[in-house]
Order: structure tokens, then C-alpha cells, then sequence
């Protein structure tokens, strides 16, 4: 077999000479030997394939999600995921706690609201909020699923005045027609399938942004 060095192996891959060497170093180029200080690569080796580095922020950032969580760090990202989603998410459903009192309950587990009349839904799904990312963290890496939209909306609702309406589908898909913002929403019969579209559309895609 014939080999080549360092600097052939960077010029043919378009890379630097040190990346070539942690590639041998880490063991990413099969076959490579260590002649006292000089690598000595196979001819034919094949460039190593390097990992997305979309993906690999996507990973660092699921594990730094992790690591906060556990070790309860405050001020960090954890942390403004939490009242940050929360907040926003729980506005947009008509919530009137402030910003303030979204990160006062998830700092200190207590309310700690005075002179004023506040809805005690809107502070049990704050709460139940908390539970639903925290769950959304640790199955980031799983497939998003029927089961989990609906495990989310169980969590979410559990203890609400909603939950104790017959007729409220609490962890499961709605029974009755509804409108957004005065726009038509699917009907209850469409749900089911229109869901597993969207989920098999996304599932499918090798690249997940905000946008449609």
C-alpha cells in the first residue's frame, strides 16, 4: 500500500494540515500510521464525513438544555426557554399573567401575586407549561407523535377547569367545531388525518425550521 503525508492528504481535501492530523489523531482515517512524528496516510483513504454543523449545535444545545435542568442552574438557557415559551405560548391563549409573574412561579413554585384578580387557570398551566417542555426536552430525540401532541395536551390541561367539562377532550383530539382568531379551524372528524399528514410531512423532512 502506498502512502502519502499530511500536507498531500490536506491539499487533495481542500482542508487545513491540523485538521488532517486530529482526523489521524482521533482515528477518523483507517489505516493510518504514526512514524515517530509523521503521519503516514493510505493513498486511497477516504475524507472522513464531517457532521452537520446544524446538527451538531442542535445536539450541543439539547445537551446544555439537559445539563441546566439537572442541576437547576438559573440564568441560564434553560431557564429563559422555560419562561420565555411559557409566557409567550400561554399569552397567545388569552393568559393575563405578566412576564414577571410567569418567572416569579418558575423560580420560586409560588405565586407571590397581590392586589389584583388573577385566573387560577392561567397560573395551573403556567405550571403544567413548565412540565410540557421539560417533557419536550427529554424525547427531543424521539419522532414527534400523535401519542406525544396528545401527552402534551393531558399535561397541560390536568387540573384546569376545562379538565373537569365533560365535554373538554382533555389529552385527546377536540369533539367540537372552533374557530382562531375568527378564522375556521379543521372539523373534528378532519383532525385525525389532517394530524398525521402534518406529522408524516415533518417527519420526513431531513431539515426543521419556523417556516412551512
Amino acid at each position: 500500500m502506498k502512502y502519502v503525508n499530511v500536507n498531500e492528504i490536506a491539499a487533495k481535501w481542500n482542508l487545513s494540515e491540523r485538521s488532517v492530523r486530529n482526523y489521524c489523531a482521533h482515528g477518523k482515517i483507517p489505516g493510518v500510521i504514526l512514524d515517530g512524528k509523521t503521519w503516514r496516510i493510505p493513498e486511497d483513504a477516504v475524507k472522513p464525513v464531517r457532521k452537520k454543523r446544524a446538527e451538531k449545535i442542535a445536539n450541543d444545545l439539547l445537551t446544555r438544555l439537559k445539563m441546566e435542568k439537572e442541576a437547576g442552574i438559573p440564568g441560564g438557557i434553560y431557564h429563559k426557554v422555560q419562561i420565555e415559551l411559557t409566557y409567550n405560548s400561554n399569552h397567545m391563549e388569552g393568559s393575563r399573567l405578566t412576564h414577571d409573574q410567569t418567572r416569579y412561579i418558575f423560580e420560586t413554585n409560588t405565586i407571590g401575586i397581590q392586589d389584583e384578580v388573577v385566573n387560577v387557570d392561567d397560573i395551573v398551566e403556567t405550571a403544567n407549561h413548565f412540565r410540557c417542555i421539560d417533557q419536550i426536552i427529554e424525547l427531543a430525540n424521539y419522532p414527534l407523535s400523535e401519542a406525544f401532541i396528545k401527552q402534551l395536551h393531558y399535561i397541560l390541561k390536568s387540573g384546569t377547569s376545562d379538565s373537569r367539562k365533560t365535554w373538554f377532550a382533555v389529552g385527546e383530539y377536540k369533539r367540537f367545531e372552533n374557530d382562531v382568531g375568527g378564522s375556521a379551524t379543521a372539523k373534528p372528524a378532519e383532525v385525525p388525518g389532517e394530524m398525521r399528514n402534518l406529522l408524516s410531512r415533518y417527519n420526513l423532512s431531513k431539515q426543521k425550521t419556523l417556516k412551512e
